[in-house]
């Protein structure tokens, strides 16, 4: 019986486990990049949208998953050089396991609608609305259970609004620079 080019490529190789971890770290210093706010804008989501472009969906969410463990023991990986449980439990740490679910979404419609560029800026879009929706919604339960009751057109006003336009150039920036650098870089997908 013969092994499909799909069943072969399942396996991680050494390189496949570095570019893995590079784009970890690429988040970890997109993400100090910060100006503060109720949610600091950074560029991480543009870290998360260029790892999914150069990587693909798999080592792509790989990279998302390696760099929330990163932050999750201690290492000071998230905005305001932050890490620990502490950093995940508070208001905007919704938007960092949003990453997460982000990226299985972008991984799923990859597998399902292709690569071609004009797909992955829908997906893209899409993966950010994931995270957008979870980290709004983990916003408000942090935010009431310490503050009081909050509306949601509140929390979209302080948490979603304003980053829309720079998360689409972001996704943007992502998928030029990505497309460059995946071929150069001669990165497999």
């Amino acid at each position: 019986m013969r092994t499909s080019t799909m069943e072969k490529n399942k396996k991680l190789t050494a390189a496949d486990l570095v570019y893995i971890a590079v784009f970890a770290g690429i988040m970890a210093v997109c993400s100090w990049i910060s100006i503060p706010a109720a949610v600091p804008f950074t560029m991480q989501t543009f870290a998360v949208f260029f790892a999914f472009t150069v990587l693909g969906g798999r080592r792509g969410t790989l990279a998302v998953l390696v760099y929330i463990l990163m932050g999750v023991v201690g290492l000071p990986v998230f905005a305001g050089f932050q890490g620990g449980i502490g950093a995940l439990a508070g208001a905007s740490g919704g938007y960092i396991i949003g990453f997460l679910g982000s990226a299985l979404v972008m991984w799923g419609m990859e597998k399902l609608a292709g690569r071609k560029p004009w797909m992955q800026v829908l997906i893209m879009i899409l993966g950010l609305l994931v995270c957008y929706a979870f980290g709004t919604a983990w916003f408000m339960v942090v935010y009431m259970a310490s503050t009081g009751p909050v509306g949601l057109l509140t929390v979209l006003g302080w948490c979603v609004f304003p980053f829309l336009l720079p998360d689409v150039l972001k996704i943007l920036l992502a998928l030029v620079l990505g497309k460059r650098i995946g071929k150069y870089a001669a990165i497999r997908r």
